[in-house]
Formats: C-alpha cells, structure tokens, sequence
C-alpha cells in the first residue's frame, strides 16, 4: 500500500496567446480558460499507476483561489479520491509561501493518520516558471528529493525515479520513502475522466483550510515573454522553373543523395 500526494495549481491556458497582467507580475487569464500544467497531469496519472500496482489512495492539494476546485474536480475524475485546498490569492505568494503551505497540510494529514509515503508536483510552474517549490518543500519535511523526473517505481519502501539527463542520457536515482518527486511530462500519458469518473468527482467533499502564515512574497520583479520568433518565407520560383531549385532544397535537407 502507498499514500501519494500530489500537487497541483490552477494556471491559464498557454495553448493560445500569452499575455501579461499590466504590472507584469503573472499571466493574464481573462481571456484564456484555466487547467492543469502538461507536467502535473502526468503527475496524477503517474501517482494512479502506481496506486493501482500497489494499492493505496491518490490524494491531492493545490495552493490558490477558490475556482482551483474545478483543477481539483478534474484530477479527482481520473484516479484522485481526496483532495485540500488551501484558499487564497496567489498574487502575494512566492515558491516559499506556497511549499510553506503545502508541508503544514502534510504534517496536518499525517496527525490525522494520513502519511503520505511520496509528494509529486510539477518540476515547474506553467505561469511563472518557478522551479522552487519541490526543492522548498523537500527542505522543509526534511525528506530526500529529485526532480525532472519521467517516471517512478516502488518497491520495499523505495523509489526508483528516472529522467533524462542533460546530455539526452537517461538517469536514474534511488532514494527511500517518503520523498518528494518533481515530475516532467513525457513519461507516461494522461488519461481521459470517464462520465463515471466525472459523477463521482462531484461528490468529493474538498477539505478547505486557510493559510497558516503570512505570505513573505516571491520578490519578483517582473515576468517577460520571450520575443516572438522570426518567420521568413523563401520563395523557390513558379511552375516548372521552380524545379532545379527544389531539387537544391531537398539535397541540402538530406533528403536527396
């Protein structure tokens, strides 16, 4: 049996134009929907796949505004049966603040018989790119931690963790329980609620706590978006003139010897 917890974070659909708040200091939501990041959802699918290998319960907690119910309801549909959120607004919070936060209700469910033998997060935010909160929170219970990891396996109190290092090679690390885990998307592949899923996420009762502390900020200045990049277009010729040179074009691809 294995008790994960995973975390998770209401951030604005970047499928479409980003754009940012007039001061700079998040992602304009308003007109975008909301969802999960790429990474957190490989998160739950990986914490159910281990759940239904093992045996044991998938809990989830997210840091944020009182719609980060509807992310929590999502991730409940496809394999989670409990889930925390602690309600507040983000805009003062920084990685400190919200690992602060997410350790107290890991303490707070372990006082109530709840020990979650692994903590899975996104290895990064999807809004501000804050890599902080897996490192934070490892530091603050005092457990081993990795991140940029794809997937996990358990065994005999254990976790066997792999990701890909820099140079394109794989890695792999040993660590015992209970740990935390960042988890990078492209591991595993996310599945779709079920109606039934959907129905009986509808009936989770949320647990709601408040802060615990004061928000200490993230010191951030300002958030940049990376200038757009640059498009050009060569024009190979017309009709049957333009042959020689797609032919040129295909040699220098390697697509013709």
């Amino acid at each position: 049996m294995v008790d994960i917890l995973v975390c998770v974070k209401r951030v604005p659909d970047s499928s479409g134009e980003v754009l940012l708040t007039p001061d700079a200091q998040a992602v304009d939501s308003r007109y975008v929907g909301c969802t999960l990041s790429d990474h957190e959802n490989c998160a739950v699918e990986l914490a159910t796949q281990l759940v239904e290998v093992h045996g044991g319960t998938v809990s989830l907690v997210s840091v944020g505004p009182p719609e980060s119910v509807e992310q929590l309801r999502s991730a409940l549909s496809v394999g989670a049966s409990a889930a925390t959120l602690v309600e507040t607004d983000l805009r003062d919070f920084g990685p400190a603040d919200i690992a602060h936060e997410i350790a107290e209700v890991v303490r707070a469910h372990a006082a109530q018989g709840r020990d979650h033998d692994l903590v899975l997060l996104g290895n990064d935010a999807a809004d501000t790119g804050d890599f902080q909160v897996p490192v934070r929170l490892a530091h603050a219970l005092g457990r081993p931690v990795v991140t940029g990891i794809k997937t996990v396996a358990i065994e005999e109190g254990r976790a066997t963790a792999h990701g890909d290092s820099p140079d394109g090679g794989r890695e792999t690390y040993d660590l015992p329980l209970p740990a935390v885990v960042a988890v990078s998307e492209g591991g595993v592949s996310p599945r779709y609620p079920t109606i039934k899923g959907r129905m009986g996420a509808k009936k989770v009762e949320i647990e709601m706590r408040t802060p615990t502390r004061a928000p200490r900020g993230s010191g951030r200045v300002r958030l940049t978006l990376p200038p757009p990049a640059p498009s050009t277009v060569q024009v190979l010729g017309e009709g049957p003139e333009a042959a020689p040179a797609v032919v040129d074009l295909f040699q220098s691809l390697g697509v013709l010897r």
